[in-house]
């Protein structure tokens, strides 16, 4: 019996794992073109050549200046987007323009029914373009470039929202998060000083999301032990600021901490 718990405890860790990297490894396609027609042709290639576990178009637009005004109250909530050079009112490159003001992130890949505009995505630092109808083999071999650029080397993320928007934080800017009543307050160390986000949800949620990457030092709090500086007997110092850490977490807290300062100091 004991044996059979601790394969089954095992095998929901594997499971957990699995999900929590299936999350930072989503890739979260928009499609942006005028015509509806386009749209659906462009959506029915992609679904050949998409992994269903991982990859998915979760986003579609009929105008750039709809796609403009999206992107930029959803930071972070789509990787890739392929946009249609041609449309009426504000085109292709307009669009891409006005989004590199706010995103270098994003994948811009242009669709277009002629090649001319192609030298013209060099401005607007665009991956790759599409000639319509788009071929299978040549939305495999976006597909593969986009995966290259955004997952290889990607630093490991946590993603949240809230009533401003969708956010993907990178971790190591992150130096604790604590809850309050129903509520999870992400803090953040820059060089303008500490900035917090908030949302709705648990603290041991959040743990488990993070699969052991953060530790827990009280009730309360979950830290980055990256930059923690000093491990004192009540309380943890990280960028400046003491957090508390409890009686009941410390043995376990200070092992962890410990551990992660010397792998550091090696690196």
């Amino acid at each position: 019996m004991m044996i059979k718990n601790v394969l089954r405890a095992a095998l929901v860790g594997c499971v957990q794992k699995t999900c929590a990297e299936m999350r930072d490894n989503m890739l979260r396609i928009g499609i942006c073109d005028d015509q509806q027609e386009a749209r659906d042709a462009l959506r029915f290639g992609l679904e050949k050549v998409i992994r269903e576990e991982s990859e998915q178009i979760v986003y579609e637009f009929s105008t750039g200046e709809s796609a403009v005004r999206w992107l930029k109250k959803h930071p972070g909530e789509i990787d890739l987007l392929f946009l249609d050079v041609e449309m009426k009112g504000m085109n292709g490159m307009e669009a891409a323009e006005q989004i590199r003001e706010f995103d270098r992130e994003i994948c811009l890949v242009f669709v277009t029914g002629y090649p001319d505009y192609v030298f013209e995505g060099y401005k607007v630092n665009a991956l790759d373009y599409v000639i319509k109808p788009a071929e299978t083999q040549k939305l495999s071999e976006v597909l593969k470039r986009v995966r290259r650029q955004i997952f290889d080397g990607r630093e490991r993320t946590f993603s949240f929202k809230n009533p401003e928007g969708t956010y993907r934080l990178p971790l190591s800017g992150i130096s604790y998060f604590y809850s309050d009543k129903r509520k999870v307050n992400v803090v953040c160390a820059g060089q303008e000083g500490r900035l917090t986000h908030t949302f709705y949800g648990k603290l041991d949620e959040v743990e488990e999301q993070l699969f052991g990457v953060f530790v827990r030092v009280h009730q309360r709090y979950l830290v980055n032990p990256g930059r923690v500086t000093r491990i004192g007997g009540e309380s943890v110092t990280m960028d400046g600021e003491d957090i508390p850490m409890s009686r009941a977490m410390k043995e376990e807290a200070v092992v962890k901490l410990a551990k992660a300062m010397l792998e550091g100091d090696k690196g």
